[in-house]
Order: structure tokens, then C-alpha cells, then sequence
């Protein structure tokens, strides 16, 4: 199967890092490489690091930007771990940086990687298929009040108790292998009347579980910060969010490095002696447009924030 993606917000996100030819940038969730074509296609003497934590992607992003190759570095690493990978590429500071925390169509469509309650597959949803962590290993080794935690705070799930309840019932019977027996679990958990108010019932549950396997939250605002430290001066750092927990995240992060003071608000005089590093080039969120969120579903959840180094 193809690795496509349709890039969300791409002329927003190429205007946003306002490229100079020379200048080196990084896509850090590079995908099926949509946004680093637009990149690349940009520098003259300049340089793009593509990073990305599924191999299928980078293979992907490989033949996408084979034309070109002399300007692209491909690194297999989870974006979070960003400044290492400049320290060991011998890199100082970049110009732009661009995140893009949402799941690949690919990763969504391809049923192999049990991402989707659309499509019957093992249990997976494993980014990096090289880690041990599966949804598998969730669904049927976590105790009910561990499901419950994350349905809740991954998934703001309102059921998020019954469903664990119930998923451990199933599972004393019945290893849970399946993604459609995954969602049949769900669904059923879900009174008639209100099952399908909110679209699929077990959107919130795969969302909540795809998240707790590749630990997509645990360091996300101190890996924003850390790679905004990165930037040159005058550099752009542009981050793609697709639920509110994540875009609340981001927009924490951004904040804290835009203001003077961090102190609680009751402190009579600064104490922390923080600095801002950076300011916002964007107060409230990008949102895609009318015409983008009816022709690509998945942008009609997406936030754009984009900083700039000082």
C-alpha cells in the first residue's frame, strides 16, 4: 500500500516558516513527506533533516524527495528527541521546524497497522513497529482502573470507566485481538439512544489507546521547548495539533516561552527571572479552510500555532 498523506495546512505551514533558501529546516514528523516536498523545493544551498519514528514513512519520504536527496537527511528517531539528533549531526541551531502530530492516512487506512475501527486488524497501533508496546498488550494486560485512566485523559472519554469494565469482562473470555472486536466492545457499551450522536462511539477509545502505545503526550512540552531553544534567531517553529489535548499542550508551551515571567500570579515580584524566547506569530490558532476541511476530513480538527525565535 501506498504511503499517502494529504498535507494539512500546507501553503499556511510553508508561509509560516517563511523558508530562506539557505537556511536549514526540519519536518520532524515527515510522514508521506507532502510538507517537505515544499520545503525542499525551496532551498538553494540549504538543508532539510526529515525525521520520522515509522520506517514505512521514511522509506516513503525517501522516494518521495529522491530528486532531492543531496539536500535531505533522513533520521529514524521520535521527533522528541530532536536535539540529540543535532548534536549528533554537529548542528548548532536550525531555521524552521515543522511538527505535524496527526496520524498518517496511511497509518489510518492501512488495516496491517491497527490504527483504524474502520478496518478489521490485530490489535497494534505501533508507530515504531520495533518497540515491544502494542494495543494488544493494552486492551488485554492493563487493569481496569489503568484502561479507565487513559480513556479519560487521553480520550476525555465519558464512559471511560464502563468501557474498561467491559473490555475486561470480554477479555476473561476471550483474548481481544481485533480492532473491530475492539470497537464492537465499545459500542456496546454505549446506550442505544446516544451510541452514534458524536460519530463513530469508538473514536475517543482508539484514540486514547493509540496514544498511551506511543506515549504521545508523556515530554510533549518540555520536547517543544527544548526544540524551540534550537532555533536561529528569527527562526520559525510551526506545530500541527489535532485534539485538544495536544493543541493545549503546544499552546502552554508557546506561552511560557513567549512571556517575562512564568512566577504564580499571587507573587508579589518576579522571582524566576525567566525571559521570553520567542514570540507568537499567530495568537489564536490557524484553522484550515472551509474549502480544505470539506475536500480532507482529517483537517477539520487541526490547529496551526507558529512561533518565532527572538
Amino acid at each position: 500500500m501506498e504511503f499517502a498523506h494529504t498535507p494539512v495546512m500546507l501553503n499556511e505551514c510553508i508561509a509560516g516558516l517563511n523558508i530562506k533558501k539557505d537556511g536549514i529546516y526540519a519536518d520532524l514528523t515527515v510522514g508521506g513527506a507532502g510538507h517537505s516536498v515544499e520545503i525542499a523545493k525551496r532551498l538553494d544551498g540549504g538543508r532539510l533533516i526529515a525525521v520520522d519514528k515509522d520506517e514505512d514513512a521514511l522509506l516513503a519520504a525517501g522516494e518521495r524527495l529522491r530528486e532531492f536527496k543531496d539536500k535531505v537527511t533522513f533520521v529514524h528517531d521520535d521527533f522528541k528527541n530532536f536535539p540529540s539528533v543535532l548534536d549528533a549531526l554537529n548542528i548548532d541551531f536550525v531555521d524552521g521546524v515543522l511538527i505535524d502530530l496527526g496520524v498518517s492516512s496511511y497509518q489510518l487506512d492501512n488495516a496491517d497497522r491497527g490504527f483504524s475501527y474502520m478496518h478489521d486488524a490485530p490489535l497494534d497501533m505501533r508507530m515504531d513497529r520495533g518497540q515491544y508496546l502494542t494495543a494488544f498488550n493494552i486492551v488485554n494486560e492493563w487493569s481496569v482502573g489503568e484502561l479507565t485512566k487513559i480513556l479519560w485523559d487521553y480520550g476525555e472519554e465519558k464512559l471511560a470507566r464502563r468501557i474498561a469494565e467491559n473490555i475486561a469482562s470480554e477479555r476473561q473470555k476471550e483474548t481481544i485481538a481485533t480492532t473491530l472486536r475492539l470497537a464492537e466492545i465499545v459500542e456496546k457499551s454505549y446506550p442505544a439512544a446516544t451510541r452514534w450522536k458524536f460519530g463513530h462511539p469508538a473514536k475517543r477509545t482508539f484514540q486514547a489507546i493509540r496514544i498511551a502505545v506511543n506515549d504521545e503526550l508523556t515530554g510533549l512540552e518540555e520536547a517543544i521547548k527544548a526544540i524551540a531553544r534550537r532555533l536561529a534567531p528569527e527562526g520559525r517553529m510551526a506545530v500541527i495539533s489535532f485534539h485538544s489535548l495536544e493543541d493545549r499542550i503546544v499552546k502552554n508551551a508557546f506561552r511560557e516561552l513567549s512571556v517575562d515571567c512564568v512566577c504564580p500570579s499571587d507573587f508579589p515580584v518576579c522571582v524566576c527571572g525567566h525571559k521570553r524566547e520567542v514570540e507568537l506569530v499567530n495568537k489564536k490558532p490557524i484553522e484550515a479552510s472551509e474549502e480544505e476541511q470539506k475536500n480532507n476530513s482529517r483537517s477539520q480538527s487541526a490547529k496551526l500555532r507558529i512561533i518565532k525565535k527572538i
